[in-house]
């Protein structure tokens, strides 16, 4: 493979998201989330796991965030627990939360690591659940109220924000299918509630601009995947273009736009989201970076039964997958990034999430070995790099993720990090895909020596 070398001060990293590594469900002063709840209920989570101590990190953060100087790496994606901030989601602060937090801040810049922040990745506070969850439109102006408080907290020194993490998952798959948190299954209620979340966005956007902590830039961390009609028939052809808009663009338009897009056959957005006078107009701030989290690409189906949409998903015909059955092409990350490139030109890229769940253990020499995702990581990378030299304005990687965590409903059960973790010893191990991508972030260049 010829050499990529990559943009001078490009950013390398990893994500993580507070239910899945923090631990401490119930400690200082935390409320209780829609996913301690969730987690909490039989036959919802795999195993019946839950994020009651997961890495333990609100414990051993500093040993982990040590571990990421140590592997060279100079940015961490991680996202704020609501509820540790603000135990019923509004009313009175937790200062023992605003101080933990505080404490990693201050770890990461020590040792020389960006802290780009997600304020809400899935765990909103139980209590605003209660009174009505997402659907409830007074939550956009919760939400602000709970943004500038983390600006003013925080912004003196985080300077990149990311408003949601992936919004089109936790609206869809908690609230129009039930299987994640919360796990409610009421459609007309999800479309309501991706309303209050676009509304949501807008109004942190203007106010988070307007605290007295400018951010440099705030953006989303979005789920994208490119769109592939099954058949080259006109009718598959309309179907994966309305999902493109669905999926990776419902969340984004009326943001960059000020409009929801034309995805739906049966009624319009407007009608269907409860959108009012003034609320585009409101939500339409721009982001100053467009987040990507992907994985695979989506191959679709025109369907006259699908009621949204009139689209379905096809499973792609590949014998190349990760131990959660996704499929691995790495060209989806290319095709997002300058589809992206084309749609919304002058907006920098970061991909925020990115990479393959392989269960490799540690073997009889105590490393672990895990061929498989140095393969997934060298080639997504090299898509990214040539999307890059195609003109593609990419400016960082954010692997999924540092360590191995709790995966949502698959519990325990995935491992997708760089760094073995026993949740039950808390052993941390850096598998040999982390010392490949340390020489990654140390060299800024993929050769044929750091492809393994």
């Amino acid at each position: 493979m010829a050499a990529i070398t990559f943009p001078k001060d490009f950013l390398w990293g990893t994500a993580s998201a507070s239910y899945q590594i923090e631990g401490a469900w119930n400690e200082d002063g935390k409320g209780e989330s829609i996913w301690d709840r969730f987690s909490h209920t039989p036959n919802k989570v795999f195993n019946g796991d839950t994020g009651d101590v997961a890495c333990d990190f609100y414990h051993r953060y500093a040993d982990d965030i040590a571990l990421m100087a140590e592997l060279g790496l100079k940015g961490a994606r991680f996202s704020l627990s609501w509820p540790r901030i603000v135990p019923k989601g509004k009313g009175a602060a937790n200062q023992r939360g605003i101080d933990f937090y505080n404490r990693v801040i201050d770890t990461m810049l020590k040792h020389g690591i960006q802290p780009w922040v997600t304020l809400y990745h899935w765990d909103l506070p139980q209590a605003l659940e209660d009174e009505g969850g997402w659907p409830n439109r007074d939550l956009a102006e919760i939400f602000r109220d709970y943004a500038v408080l983390c600006a003013d907290k925080f912004g003196d020194r985080v300077k990149h924000w990311m408003l949601f993490n992936e919004p089109w998952n936790f609206m869809v798959i908690g609230y129009m299918f039930g299987i994640h948190a919360p796990g409610r299954a009421d459609q007309a209620a999800a479309f309501k509630g991706m309303h209050t979340v676009n509304l949501a966005q807008g109004l942190a956007l203007r106010a988070m601009r307007d605290a007295k902590n400018k951010p440099a830039m705030i953006g989303i961390a979005n789920a994208m995947s490119p769109t592939h009609p099954k058949t080259d028939s006109k009718e598959d052809r309309d179907a994966a273009e309305r999902w493109h808009r669905f999926y990776n663009l419902w969340f984004l338009d009326p943001v960059m736009r000020g409009k929801y897009p034309d995805a739906l056959v049966q009624g319009s957005a407007e009608e269907r989201m409860g959108v009012r006078p003034g609320d585009m107009e409101a939500i339409h701030q721009r982001f100053d970076f467009i987040g990507i989290n992907l994985y695979l690409r989506t191959v679709i189906a025109a369907s006259p039964h699908e009621p949204n949409t009139g689209a379905i998903m096809s499973p792609p015909e590949s014998d190349d997958r990760t131990d959660l059955g996704w499929e691995v092409y790495p060209k989806a990350l290319s095709e997002m990034m300058l589809r992206l490139a084309k749609d919304f030109p002058g907006v920098p890229q970061y991909v925020t999430e990115n990479g393959g769940a392989y269960g490799d253990t540690p073997g009889p020499d105590g490393k672990v070995h895990d061929e498989r995702r140095i393969s997934y990581l060298r080639r997504y990378i090299a898509e990214m790099g040539r999307a890059i030299a195609a003109g593609a304005d990419v400016r960082g990687y954010f692997h999924w993720t540092f360590s191995d965590n709790f995966e949502w409903a698959e519990g325990y059960k995935q491992r997708l990090g760089i760094v073995y973790c026993d949740v039950n010893a808390q052993d941390r191990i850096v598998k040999d895909s982390g010392r490949w991508y340390s020489k990654l972030a140390r060299t800024n260049s993929l050769d044929a020596d750091t492809a393994g």
